[in-house]
């Protein structure tokens, strides 16, 4: 059966990426968390101190200096990020790289640098790839998207769980304030802004389990691979 991309966009804490990554593992798919992409930028940004309120020529030799790769793990359909040979996937995670992404991502130099990788990771198909401008930015002419949201507060308690796995200890207000303002900043920024594209599926996983996420997630695929293949 003809290979297809899956975009799936989304806001934070609403499962787009645990989903994703089990869709590729069922789909025998990539699986390319572009979120780990732009935390892995923003640790850069942070450890060498680079301002990121504004674009600048600094900004621009940083990115120059940025090289990063996924790395499969020992568990089925999971990578880890790794920035300039070191494996960073558990410091990209923290509250302090939550709260920077957001603001570093906003800048159109970072997005371009970023999506051209990425465009170029789905050139072969059989990729899926989850972020907030998947569907309308990087794989526009994808065969299905998706768009995941959630209630703000089902967000964050899930949001507080990850973090707990990883032993990173987070009120739940600094979560729900993190999440809130970073909705804010992904909605309105120039380049690449979150928003559900105009042939998307949405699912709202407020209120339905994880295998549920990701059995309809499958469904609509082999359904559109389906529809793809007969089309060939």
């Amino acid at each position: 059966m003809k290979r297809i991309n899956i975009a799936i966009d989304g806001y934070s804490g609403c499962g787009k990426s645990t989903t994703a990554r089990a869709v590729a593992r069922h789909l025998g798919y990539t699986y390319i968390d572009t979120g780990a992409m732009y935390r892995a930028v923003t640790l850069y940004f942070l450890r060498h101190a680079i301002p990121y309120d504004a674009e600048t020529p600094a900004m621009w030799e940083a990115l120059g200096q940025i090289e990063l790769h996924f790395h499969p793990t020992d568990e089925p359909g999971k990578c880890d990020m790794i920035l300039n040979g070191e494996n960073v996937e558990h410091a990209i995670r923290t509250l302090e790289v939550s709260q920077a992404v957001s603001p570093v991502s906003v800048h159109p130099v970072v997005r371009r640098a970023l999506v051209a990788q990425q465009q170029q990771m789905g050139k072969a198909r059989g990729v899926v790839m989850d972020g907030r401008d998947i569907g309308t930015v990087v794989f526009p002419d994808a065969e299905l998207k998706v768009f995941m949201t959630a209630e703000l507060e089902m967000r964050s308690r899930r949001r507080q769980a990850e973090l707990a796995e990883k032993g990173i200890d987070a009120t739940l207000d600094e979560i729900i304030s993190n999440l809130q303002t970073r909705d804010q900043i992904d909605a309105n920024r120039s380049e690449g802004p979150l928003r559900k594209a105009d042939d998307a599926v949405e699912i709202d996983t407020t209120h339905i389990t994880f295998e549920d996420q990701v059995s309809q997630v499958c469904h609509l695929a082999h359904a559109r691979m389906e529809e793809v293949s007969a089309k060939v």
